[in-house]
């Protein structure tokens, strides 16, 4: 059973540092002055890609102005000849794991290769009849969120096959601070595959640069890459995306969230999903006297079977936090921690050492260290991670 005591003292440390926390000269992005991003840019790619077999690793974030990126090239006649579509599909209507099967696409006949079902690479078959690789995906800057993963072994592929790929940057909504834990090797996957923090604070193209030059693609190969950066765009900008990047991250508080309460996917929490704001609250059916409540269900092209579905959860909802988050920069693991001590047992599933990219986290939490001394220990890693990434920044920093 939840201690009541517990939960008023989460709810009440939420409450108040969430109200009263202020930080003075903290710089935001006026929503007034334009970013134009790398797809816009077409000058910069077009005679690139105008007589060349192109591939595209694109989905719905995937504009040139407010026109799908795949409609703008065929309609100025690039010979576009497949599409590879990441997780939740080229179209963004599959929910989170989903496995998906390559297709034809019905609205402009291209052949629609999976790189979440069978495989998640591009094959040297796949790739025959291209001559060159375009990458264009909004992320949200958070290690888990997997299209940083497609990326990087699309571009594996291409180094494999001798393809040139242009990255289209796009900016990172989470781009304005680094921290959490460093990826460890042991704990590498689909949902953190190179040694980078939780929150790494670089855009995609910045992101390809360090994984292409730092040798982490397969055998030290490296990718014959192109980026098209944006303008208008700096590290301290809080750049609010004009497409969900997910079904699940549906909303802008939800993104700004997203590296925080994704933890909580490797817990017994639920994050949301079956409702309609997923990754802005938690919730649990014990935490019987919590102030918030949902009841999570299945909701076509978000989620087929969700934790708790049918279930009444009880817990927080911190869509109200999110003016906080933009200011604090940094990852909430006090959420875990008093989750953690409210509901006790097994709390933690083996996922979450995936997402946290190490056991230590987890250890740290079962063994009571407090938040700061956590902290504390992810320093030195953190100040190496720094130095590293600033080599690749094409972009003024925070």
């Amino acid at each position: 059973m939840v201690s009541r005591g517990l939960i008023t003292v989460f709810f009440f440390c939420v409450l108040f540092f969430g109200k009263f926390y202020t930080s003075p000269g903290a710089s935001f992005h006026n929503p007034e002055t334009p970013v134009v991003c790398g797809a816009d840019r077409l000058d910069q790619y077009l005679p690139w890609i105008q007589n060349r077999r192109v591939g595209l690793i694109v989905n719905p974030t995937s504009l040139c102005g407010r026109r799908h990126l795949v409609d703008t090239l065929l309609a100025l006649k690039v010979p576009v000849k497949k599409i590879f579509g990441p997780e939740h599909g080229f179209r963004g209507d599959m929910p989170a794991g989903k496995k998906i099967d390559s297709y034809t696409d019905p609205q402009t006949g291209l052949p629609v290769i999976s790189l979440y079902g069978e495989k998640k690479k591009p094959s040297r078959a796949d790739l025959q009849g291209l001559d060159i690789l375009l990458f264009d995906i909004q992320d949200v800057g958070a290690r888990f969120f997997t299209y940083i993963s497609t990326l990087s072994l699309a571009m594996e592929a291409a180094a494999e096959a001798g393809l040139p790929m242009i990255v289209l940057d796009r900016p990172n909504p989470n781009g304005f601070y680094v921290d959490g834990p460093l990826l460890e090797k042991s704990c590498s996957s689909f949902v953190g595959m190179h040694p980078v923090p939780i929150v790494h604070g670089m855009t995609v193209g910045e992101y390809a640069r360090m994984v292409n030059e730092e040798g982490w693609l397969s055998g030290g190969l490296r990718c014959d890459l192109h980026i098209i950066p944006c303008l208008g765009y700096t590290h301290a900008t809080r750049y609010h995306v004009p497409v969900p990047p997910s079904p699940n991250l549906n909303t802008q508080e939800a993104i700004f969230l997203y590296p925080s309460l994704c933890l909580f996917e490797g817990t017994v929490m639920s994050v949301g999903r079956g409702t309609m704001r997923p990754f802005t609250m938690v919730g649990h059916p014990d935490f019987k006297n919590a102030p918030f409540s949902f009841t999570p269900k299945p909701i076509p092209g978000m989620t087929d079977n969700p934790k708790f579905s049918g279930i009444l959860c009880r817990g927080y909802d911190f869509s109200a936090y999110v003016q906080l988050l933009k200011v604090r920069g940094k990852i909430e693991i006090g959420w875990i921690i008093e989750a953690y001590k409210a509901i006790g047992g097994s709390f933690f599933t083996p996922y979450f050492d995936k997402l946290a990219g190490t056991p230590q986290l987890r250890e740290q939490i079962l063994q009571g260290i407090p938040e700061d001394s956590i902290r504390r220990s992810w320093q030195p890693g953190l100040e190496k991670f720094k130095a590293l990434r600033q080599r690749y920044l094409l972009y003024p920093d925070f």
